[in-house]
């Protein structure tokens, strides 16, 4: 589940009880609506790596 924190969004991971990955000021729609939705842990996965080398 994607949760907005002050400057931008996390991911809250519900089984750990804390946040995992990394603290995004824009939330891409598909993965939000990853999240929020079918939560399927391979698409979630590829598309934070797409994301991650896109910041650098």
């Amino acid at each position: 589940m994607a949760r907005g924190v002050p400057g931008g969004y996390r991911i809250w991971d519900n089984r750990r009880n804390g946040w995992w990955g990394d603290h995004y000021e824009l939330c891409p729609d598909d993965l939000l609506t990853e999240l929020n939705g079918a939560a399927d842990q391979k698409k979630i996965t590829a598309l934070m790596k797409r994301y991650r080398a896109l910041k650098r």
